[in-house]
C-alpha cells in the first residue's frame, strides 16, 4: 500500500502506466495531471494524487477514447466536475442509441431473411417497370432516392432513370422493410451493411462483431468511470 504523502519521480509514474517520462510531463502540460510541485533543484514531485489521476486518466482513454478522456481530465482540474460528468453521460448515451441502431438493424435484418429472394430483372429498367414489378407506386421510388437508399443511373440523351439489376434489389428490400414499418433512417444502415459485407451472412457476422465490441467499450467505461469516481473521492470533489 503506498502512503499518500510519498513523493513520486515523473520515471515512477512512467513505469507505473508503461508510458515514457517525456509522456507524464505532456499529460501534466495538457491538464490532464493536476500541476505538480517543484523541489529546490526545479524538479517536478509527483504524489499519490497524481498516481490515481495517472490511473483514472488512462482507464477513461481505454472506455472514451483520448478526446472525451483528456475533457474529462480537464474539466475536473478546471473545478468543473459537473461539465466533467456531463462528459461522461454524453459518451453512455452515444453508446447506448448505437447498440439501440446495430439492434434495429439485426432486426430489420432477420426481416429480409424471412422473406425468400426474387430472382434479379434484366438490366435497364424504367421506373414504371420497377414500380410495377414490386407494386409500389412511381412516388414511392424517387422518394426512396431523394432520401439517398436508392441511385439509378440516369440515360445521356433523355435523363430517364435507368435500374440495373442492384437497384431493383435495394428497391425490394427496401419495399419489404417498409412493409414492415421500418423507417427510411432505419433502413439505412440495413442497405449500407449490405453494400458493404456483400451478403446477409457477412452481415449478420458483422453485427455479432460490433456487438461485441460495444460490450467490451461498455466494460471499460464502466471500469474507467470507477477509477474517475476513485480519484474524486481522494480530490475530496
Amino acid at each position: 500500500m503506498r502512503n499518500d504523502d510519498e513523493r513520486l519521480r515523473p520515471v515512477d509514474l512512467a513505469r507505473l502506466a508503461g508510458i515514457s517520462t517525456q509522456q507524464v510531463r505532456n499529460y501534466e502540460e495538457a491538464g490532464v495531471l493536476p500541476p505538480a510541485a517543484r523541489t529546490a533543484s526545479g524538479y517536478r514531485a509527483f504524489t499519490a494524487v497524481h498516481r490515481r489521476a495517472l490511473l483514472a486518466y488512462r482507464a477513461l482513454l481505454r472506455g472514451f477514447g483520448p478526446v472525451t478522456a483528456t475533457g474529462v481530465m480537464r474539466a475536473v482540474h478546471a473545478g468543473d466536475v459537473p461539465a466533467a460528468l456531463a462528459l461522461v453521460d454524453a459518451a453512455h448515451a452515444a453508446l447506448h442509441e448505437e447498440r439501440t441502431a446495430l439492434g434495429a438493424t439485426s432486426k430489420a435484418l432477420e426481416t429480409l431473411t424471412e422473406t425468400p429472394p426474387d430472382e434479379l430483372p434484366r438490366s435497364g429498367l424504367r421506373i414504371g417497370e420497377v414500380a410495377a414489378l414490386l407494386g409500389v407506386r412511381t412516388s414511392a421510388l424517387r422518394v426512396w432516392e431523394a432520401a439517398g437508399l436508392i441511385a439509378p443511373e440516369r440515360e445521356r440523351v433523355t435523363g430517364y432513370r435507368v435500374y440495373r439489376p442492384v437497384d431493383v434489389r435495394d428497391a425490394r428490400l427496401i419495399h419489404t422493410l417498409r412493409r414492415s414499418h421500418y423507417l427510411l433512417d432505419q433502413i439505412r444502415p440495413v442497405l449500407d451493411g449490405l453494400r458493404r459485407e456483400g451478403s446477409t451472412e457477412a452481415l449478420r457476422a458483422a453485427i455479432v462483431a460490433r456487438g461485441e465490441m460495444l460490450t467490451a467499450r461498455s466494460r471499460a467505461m464502466l471500469s474507467g468511470a470507477g477509477r474517475l469516481d476513485d480519484y474524486l473521492e481522494c480530490t475530496g470533489e
